[in-house]
C-alpha cells in the first residue's frame, strides 16, 4: 500500500482567534498590572483554606493521590464484573459504574421500550441478583465505588446498600457517589422520568436517609460535565452547575435539613476540556465561587460545607473517530489540566470511544495516563503549581466575574428550575455549541486530523463488539427472579413505595425494603410512575 498522504496544506500559524474556548480575550504578554485593582487578588491564599482557590486540602497530592477511577459497563453484570477485576488489577483506585439506558430512566430490560438497548451503552442492571453479580468478589467496605445514575439513583442506592448487606459488609462503610443531579437531564441528558418538584423531593430523601446511614457516601454529583459535552462553554459550565448546587442546596433547607449536616456529602463533576490553562483557572474558580456561596448565602459553618470536592473526566465531545490514537494526547493533556486544577477523582478516556465501547488495551492506556503523570510528571509533588502565574490569576478571576453575571441573572429569573422552564439554559448552551461548530467549519477552531491534517485513509483499529445473545440472557434471569420471588412479600412492598411517594414519608427506607422483597428497578420506578407521572419536555421556540 503507497503511504498515507497528508490531505492538503495546512498553515502553520496558529489558530486565528487568540481567545478561550469561552471567549475570553487572551492578550499576548501577561504582568502583575494584570491583576492589580481586582476585587479577587488577595483570595489566592493557601490550600485547605477559605475560600479554596488552591485547594480544599492542605496536602493535596502530598498526602494522597486522586482516585483514578475508570468508568466501565458493558452488557450483563458478569461481563463488567471481569473489567472491574481487570482494572482494578491493573492499579485503578476506585471503580465507576456504567449502567444502559433502561436502567438510567427505569425501566426492566424485558420492557418494549428497552429492546435493543439493553447493555450497550452500560451494564444492565434489573435485580439485587444483578448488582451481586456485579460486584462478586469485590470487597464493597475497601473500594469506592461511583455510580453514573440519576432519575432512578434512589433505587440503584437501595440495590448497593443490600448486596452489601447480603455479602456481609457494614453499610456504614460504604463509600462512593451516585449522580444523582437531575437537574442537568432536563438541561443536557434527557434521562430524566419524573416531573421536577417530585424529581427533587427523591434527591432530598436521599440526603436525609444517606446522612444517618450511610455517612461516608456522596448523596450527589453535581454535573457540568453534561453540558459541557452538550456544547457549553467553561464560563457556562461553572455557572451552570453551581446554579444547580444552589437549587439543590435550597431545596433540602426547606425540606427541613440542616444544611452544615448534608452538605460536607455534597460533590461537583466537571469536564476536562483542550484549552489547558482556561481548565486549570475553571477548577480553581469554581472552587472560590462555591466556598463564598455556602458562606455568604447560605450561612455554612461547617468549613467541610464550603469545600467544592468533585471528579473529573476528561471530554467525551473532544474525541474523534478520525485519527482516534490522536485521542490519547488529547485525553493525557485533559488529564494534566484536571490534576493542576486540584481534582479529587479523575477517569480518563479511552482513545477509540469515537467508535466503540473501550477495549481492555485502550482502557489500559488511559489508566497508563493517569499512573504515568501521577508517578513520572512531578505534578504532584507540590501543590497547586500553577498558583502565581499572571495568566492563571487573571483567567480565574475573569471565569468567576462572568460566570456570577449568569447567577445574577438566574437569580433575576427566580431560580435555576425557572430558568430551566424558560428554556433559558438549554437555548444559552445551544448557542454556544452552534458557535463553536460554526467555527470549526470555517477552520476558526482546527480540530486536528478533522478539519486540518486530515489523511486520505486511515487503517481500522480493533473495536470491542459485544455478544448480541446478552440481551435474551438478561431477560431470562429476570423472569426467573420473578417467578421464584415471594409474591405476597413483593406486592406488599410496591404498594408501600406507591402509598408513600403519595404521602409525605422518606422513600428510601420503603425502596430499600422494595429491594430486599426483590422487586426490580423498573417496577419500583412504575410505581412511583403511578403517582407521579412523567416529565415531557416543552420545546422552547
Amino acid at each position: 500500500m503507497a503511504e498515507t498522504k497528508q490531505k492538503s496544506a495546512v498553515s502553520t500559524k496558529p489558530s486565528a482567534a487568540q481567545e478561550t474556548s469561552s471567549h475570553i480575550n487572551v492578550q499576548p504578554l501577561y504582568t502583575p498590572a494584570d491583576l492589580e485593582g481586582s476585587d479577587y487578588d488577595r483570595d489566592i491564599g493557601y490550600p485547605g483554606q477559605f475560600p479554596y482557590t488552591r485547594g480544599v486540602q492542605a496536602t493535596m497530592y502530598r498526602g494522597r493521590l486522586w482516585t483514578m477511577r475508570q468508568y466501565a459497563g458493558m452488557g450483563d453484570a458478569e461481563e463488567s464484573n471481569r473489567r472491574y477485576k481487570y482494572l482494578l488489577s491493573q492499579g485503578t483506585t476506585g471503580l465507576s459504574v456504567a449502567f444502559d439506558l433502561p436502567t438510567q430512566i427505569g425501566l426492566d430490560s424485558d420492557n418494549e421500550l428497552a429492546m435493543g438497548e439493553v447493555g450497550k451503552v452500560g451494564v444492565a442492571i434489573d435485580s439485587v441478583e444483578d448488582m451481586m453479580r456485579l460486584f462478586d468478589g469485590i470487597d464493597l467496605e475497601k473500594i469506592s465505588t461511583s455510580m453514573t445514575i440519576n432519575a432512578s439513583a434512589a433505587i440503584l442506592l437501595a440495590l448497593y446498600i443490600v448486596t452489601a448487606r447480603r455479602s456481609g459488609s457494614d453499610v456504614r462503610k460504604l463509600s462512593g457517589t451516585i449522580q444523582n443531579d437531575v437537574l442537568k437531564e432536563y438541561i443536557a441528558r434527557g434521562t430524566y422520568i419524573y416531573p421536577p418538584a417530585q424529581a427533587m423531593r427523591i434527591i432530598t430523601d436521599i440526603f436525609s436517609y444517606a446522612n444517618e446511614h450511610v455517612p461516608e457516601w456522596n448523596t450527589i454529583s453535581i454535573s457540568g460535565y453534561h453540558m459541557r459535552e452538550a456544547g457549553s462553554t467553561a464560563v457556562q459550565e461553572v455557572a451552570f452547575t453551581l446554579a444547580n448546587g444552589i437549587a439543590y442546596v435550597q431545596a433540602a433547607i426547606d425540606a427541613g435539613l440542616d444544611v452544615d449536616h448534608f452538605a460536607p456529602r455534597l460533590s461537583f463533576f466537571f469536564n476536562a476540556h483542550s484549552n489547558f490553562l482556561e481548565e486549570v483557572a475553571k477548577f480553581r474558580a469554581a472552587r472560590r465561587m462555591w466556598a463564598r456561596i455556602m458562606r455568604d448565602h447560605f450561612g455554612t459553618k461547617n468549613p467541610k460545607s464550603q469545600m467544592l470536592r468533585f471528579h473529573t473526566q476528561t471530554a467525551g465531545s473532544t474525541l474523534t473517530a478520525q485519527q482516534p490514537e490522536n485521542n490519547i494526547v488529547r485525553t493525557a493533556l485533559q488529564a494534566m489540566a484536571a490534576v493542576l486544577g486540584g481534582t479529587q477523582s479523575l477517569h480518563t478516556n479511552s482513545f477509540d470511544e469515537a467508535l466503540a465501547l473501550p477495549t481492555e488495551q485502550s482502557a489500559r492506556i488511559a489508566l497508563r495516563t493517569q499512573q504515568i503523570i501521577a508517578h513520572e510528571s512531578g505534578a504532584p509533588q507540590t501543590i497547586d503549581p500553577l498558583a502565581g502565574s499572571y495568566y492563571v490569576e487573571a483567567l480565574t478571576n475573569q471565569i468567576e466575574t462572568n460566570a456570577l453575571a449568569y447567577l445574577e441573572k438566574i437569580d433575576a429569573m427566580g431560580g435555576m428550575l425557572k430558568a430551566i422552564e424558560r428554556g433559558y439554559v438549554q437555548q444559552e448552551i445551544q448557542n454556544a455549541a452552534y458557535d463553536y461548530q460554526r467555527a470549526v467549519d470555517h477552520k476558526e477552531a482546527i480540530v486536528v486530523g478533522v478539519n486540518s491534517f486530515a489523511l486520505d485513509e486511515e487503517k481500522p483499529i480493533p473495536l470491542l463488539h459485544m455478544d448480541e445473545s446478552l440481551e435474551r440472557k438478561q431477560v431470562e434471569r429476570l423472569r426467573a427472579l420473578r417467578a421464584k420471588r415471594d409474591q405476597a412479600k413483593w406486592q406488599a412492598a410496591i404498594k408501600q413505595v406507591e402509598d408513600t411517594a403519595r404521602g409525605t414519608g422518606n422513600l428510601m427506607p420503603v425502596i430499600v425494603e422494595a429491594v430486599e422483597a426483590n422487586a426490580t428497578v423498573g417496577e419500583i420506578s412504575d410505581a412511583m410512575r403511578h403517582v407521579y407521572g412523567e416529565y415531557h419536555e416543552t420545546v422552547v421556540i
